[in-house]
C-alpha cells in the first residue's frame, strides 16, 4: 500500500471514531453528577447554617440561665429534686399511655382472631361431613395460631400496662410529696426552670434540623460517588469495545497503534469538586 492509500485509511479511521455515537448513559450520569454536586453544596450550606443557629441558641441559653441563677439564688438548687421528679413523672406518664395503647390493640387483635375461628368452624359444620374442605381447614388452623399469638401478646402487654401504671402512680406520689415540702422554693425557682424548658425544646428542634441536613448531605455524597463509579464503568466498557474493534479482521501495522488522541474517550476527564467541602 502506498503513502496515499495509507493516508486515506488513516483519515477514514479518524472519521469513524469521530462519528461514533456517544454512549447515552454518559450524559445521564453526568447530569446525576451535576445534580448531586448542587445538592452537596446546598446541604453543606444549610448544615453549617443550622449548626451556627444551634450554637447561638445554646450560648444564649447559657447566658440567660446563668442570669436567672444569680437572680434567684439558692432556690434553684434546693428545688431541683421536685423538678427532676416532675420530669420523671411526665416520662412515666408517656410510657404508661403507650403501654395502654398496646394493650388495647392486643385485645382487638385477639377479638378479631376469635371471630375468624368462629366463622371457620361454622362453615365446616355446614359442609357435608363426608366432604373435606381443605381451604377452610387451613384457614381454621391459621386462625387458631393467630389466637394463640394474640393471647400471648395480650398477656405480655397487660403485664407491661400494669407495671407502667404502677410506676406512674409512684412517680406522681413522689412529685406531690416534694411539691408540698418545697412549695416556697419551687415558686421562687419556677422562672428558671420554665426558661430552661423553653430553651430545651428550641434546641431539640434545632438539633433535629441539623441531623436532617447531615443525613441529606450524606445521601447526596453517596449519589455523587455512585455517579462517578458508573462513569468509570461506562468508560471501561468503551475502552474494551474499542480494543475489540481495533483487533478486528483488518490488521494494523507496527507503529499504527491508537494513541487515543482522535477519540472522545472520557478516561482523562478530571472531575472537579465544584466547591465541595473537604470537611
Amino acid at each position: 500500500m502506498n503513502d496515499t492509500e495509507k493516508d486515506n485509511k488513516s483519515g477514514e479511521d479518524s472519521e469513524a471514531l469521530e462519528e461514533e455515537e456517544v454512549d447515552p448513559r454518559i450524559q445521564g450520569e453526568l447530569e446525576k453528577l451535576n445534580q448531586s454536586t448542587d445538592n452537596i453544596n446546598r446541604w453543606e450550606t444549610e448544615l453549617e447554617d443550622s449548626r451556627q443557629k444551634f450554637r447561638a441558641v445554646l450560648v444564649e441559653a447559657t447566658v440567660k440561665l446563668d442570669e436567672q441563677v444569680k437572680k434567684i439564688g439558692k432556690a434553684v438548687e434546693d428545688s431541683k429534686p421536685y423538678w427532676e421528679a416532675r420530669r420523671a413523672a411526665r416520662q412515666a406518664q408517656v410510657e404508661a399511655q403507650r403501654a395502654t395503647q398496646e394493650y388495647q390493640r392486643a385485645i382487638e387483635i385477639l377479638r378479631a382472631a376469635k371471630e375468624t375461628i368462629a366463622l371457620a368452624e361454622e362453615r365446616l359444620l355446614e359442609e357435608d361431613s363426608r366432604q373435606f374442605d381443605s381451604a377452610w381447614q387451613e384457614m381454621l388452623n391459621h386462625a387458631t395460631q393467630r389466637v394463640m399469638e394474640a393471647e400471648q401478646s395480650r398477656t405480655r402487654t397487660e403485664i407491661e400496662h400494669r407495671e407502667t401504671a404502677a410506676k406512674y402512680n409512684t412517680a406522681i406520689s413522689h412529685m406531690r410529696q416534694l411539691e408540698k415540702k418545697l412549695k416556697r422554693t419551687i415558686n421562687k425557682s419556677r422562672p428558671y426552670f420554665e426558661l430552661k424548658a423553653k430553651y430545651y425544646l428550641q434546641l431539640e428542634q434545632l438539633k433535629r434540623r441539623v441531623d436532617e441536613r447531615q443525613d441529606k448531605l450524606t445521601q447526596a455524597k453517596a449519589e455523587y460517588r455512585t455517579a462517578l463509579r458508573n462513569l468509570e464503568t461506562i468508560s471501561d466498557e468503551i475502552h474494551a469495545r474499542r480494543r475489540l474493534s481495533a483487533m478486528g479482521p483488518r490488521g494494523r501495522g507496527v507503529g499504527a497503534e491508537d494513541d487515543g488522541t482522535a477519540t472522545d474517550d472520557i478516561s482523562n476527564f478530571k472531575m472537579e469538586s465544584d466547591g465541595i467541602s473537604s470537611t
